[in-house]
């Protein structure tokens, strides 16, 4: 291949790998401490954080001198004020004074949302960075450490049977796998989860303390069923509201005025009807009354996956019905042409719609989800609902199970095996050394910016991979350099050297980074934890061998010899070509 388009290659590696690299780069490094505690926390907490902050920028503004000058830490206002000052079709001021500022807003409410909305977005935004870096694994940085206990008396009620100790024991290991399935689709984020007594789960997720990974994982049982909506009874039901005047339900879609019960006909049933609010949190936007029969459950559904509504462009979830499903579903929407059918997920109505025709095998729902609603519900319909409800007794975040002298240590040996492989290379092959050192940090590079695009748990046991890979790929160096070695005895030409070295050499790399690519495929596949993790740092780092130690090595001498015109290499102590 033209050395130009090799350089080329390697840019774009290089950029794209930046690209990935920057989220994990701008958490770790570039956000204050403070910041990260925030966008950590739940997104309820986060909603109350930004409404305090609101609360205090206001107070602070008031308690200024109108003609002060807005302080530099509240400029976002000027654009706020600005966009109002041109929908009232007035002229925007020249300079921004506390005045100018409150004069914008006709009601302390608009003002509040306005800042509330500012930090709320701030953080939010931090929140979805740290979705998209590097994570640290529990034995570096702590994480989420829960404990929830199988409702088996819940079940037993809503069956309207008792189960077995057998039956039991056959749920708590399903549902072992489901949780397992749910958390660790792809093998990347290493969770602990294992049974505790008969109807106990412990489960560690390393690298958070949000407790929205629980909630969305754990306590989300994705739950679908499709109800036809009973508009007769809905109908009692606002004209009772109308007679008496107050909540029905609360904010979790309880039935809080239970008079309202005395106009619903037996076999149905009231239900909130939810929207997302702007922190992704549920939001009580007025209720439905639902047949009781469960017309189609998620155990009938197969091949789940997230769209796009061609209309509105909003995320939906499109999957498939088994035979049996398809079946049931026909029937149902084939019976109830022209009526409404409620889309319920968890018990909770997520969207309605008018059955204009039978629908038998194929059905999109959309229920005004953000993307990654729709992602982790399709995730859970694949992998299934859970068997027997789950209550969460006790969650925490814990800290790092080892020492931060410890971590110090782990960490410091990598970085000197690794400096000490680097100086072995300069000394041995002197300038032959350096190609190998800067192929060894692009091999690093790129090993890290990879794990980076899968939002990777990183373990003192992955440290140990990398450390490992680099040794590695430091071995194809040598290779290349011993056979170089040779062809120059044979007095060869620097350009026949270089090119002998490298092409008679890649059979050796290839056939040693081949049956290592195997060993880690196969302890990728069968192992779980931090060997897992061991494991996917191992085969990335041999994939980033073959492309830093024989391509981007070849290019590094290759401009040498024709660009620079070197006429001698360096591949030892004495000239040898």
């Amino acid at each position: 291949m033209n050395k130009r388009y090799r350089l080329l290659i390697i840019l774009v590696v290089l950029g794209v790998g930046f690209y990935f690299l920057w989220p994990t780069i701008k958490w770790y490094f570039l956000t204050p401490q403070v910041d990260k505690d925030v966008a950590e926390s739940s997104n309820n907490q986060i909603k109350v954080w930004a409404q305090e902050r609101a609360d205090d920028v206001i107070q602070k503004l008031i308690g200024l001198s109108e003609q002060a000058p807005l302080p530099a830490e509240y400029a976002f206002l000027e654009t706020k004020a600005a966009v109002r000052y041109r929908t009232a079709k007035q002229s925007v001021p020249s300079t921004w004074t506390v005045r100018n500022v409150l004069a914008a807003y006709t009601s302390r409410e608009d003002f509040s949302a306005d800042i509330e909305g500012w930090y709320r977005s701030q953080i939010l935004a931090l929140k979805a960075l740290k979705g998209q870096t590097l994570q640290l694994g529990l034995d570096l940085r702590g994480g989420m450490y829960v404990t929830v206990r199988a409702d088996f008396a819940a079940l037993e009620a809503t069956n309207g049977t008792k189960f077995t100790d057998a039956q039991k024991d056959d749920k708590m290991k399903t549902t072992l796998e489901v949780l397992m399935n749910k958390i660790d689709q792809f093998g990347l984020t290493n969770p602990s989860i294992r049974r505790q007594g008969s109807d106990q789960i412990i489960i560690e997720i390393p690298g958070t303390s949000d407790p929205e990974v629980v909630r969305r994982f754990i306590m989300g049982k994705g739950l679908l069923t499709f109800h036809i909506v009973d508009t007769d009874a809905l109908q009692k039901v606002k004209e009772y509201q109308a007679a008496h005047p107050g909540v029905l339900l609360d904010a979790a879609g309880n039935v809080k005025e239970t008079g309202v019960l005395s106009v619903i006909p037996a076999g149905d049933v009231l239900r909130g009807v939810f929207q997302k609010d702007s922190y992704g949190l549920d939001e009580l936007k007025g209720y439905t009354v639902l047949n009781e029969n469960v017309g189609l459950n998620g155990t009938e559904i197969r091949d789940a996956q997230v769209g796009r509504g061609p209309i509105t462009g909003e995320p939906t979830v499109n999957f498939g019905l088994t035979s049996q499903g398809g079946e049931t579903f026909y029937k149902l929407t084939g019976a109830n042409v022209n009526k409404t059918l409620a889309v319920a997920l968890d018990n909770k109505v997520k969207t309605q719609a008018t059955i204009r025709e039978a629908i038998r095998d194929q059905v999109q729902v959309s229920g005004g989800f953000t993307y990654q609603e729709a992602q982790d519900l399709a995730l859970v319909l694949r992998t299934g609902s859970l068997p027997v409800p789950l209550e969460i007794t006790s969650q925490q975040a814990i800290g790092a199970s080892l020492g931060q002298d410890a971590i110090s240590q782990g960490i410091k040996a990598s970085v000197i095996g690794i400096g000490l492989v680097m100086l072995f290379m300069l000394g041995y092959y002197r300038r032959a050394g350096l190609n190998a050192v800067i192929s060894q940090l692009l091999h690093l590079y790129i090993n890290v910016a990879v794990l980076s695009v899968f939002n990777f748990t990183l373990s003192l046991a992955a440290i140990a991979g990398l450390v490992l890979t680099i040794g590695m790929a430091v071995d194809a160096n040598v290779l290349v350099f011993e056979r170089m070695k040779e062809e120059s005895r044979l007095g060869k030409s620097t350009q026949a050297v270089v090119s002998h070295g490298f092409s008679r050499a890649f059979t050796a790399i290839l056939d040693s980074n081949v049956t290592t690519i195997i060993a880690a495929l196969v302890l990728m596949q069968l192992a779980k934890g931090s060997i897992q993790g061991f494991a996917v740092t191992l085969l990335i780092g041999n994939l980033a061998t073959l492309f830093a130690a024989v391509f981007v090595s070849r290019l590094i001498f290759d401009f040498n010899v024709d660009v620079l015109k070197t006429k001698r290499i360096l591949l030892t102590w004495r000239r040898i070509a």
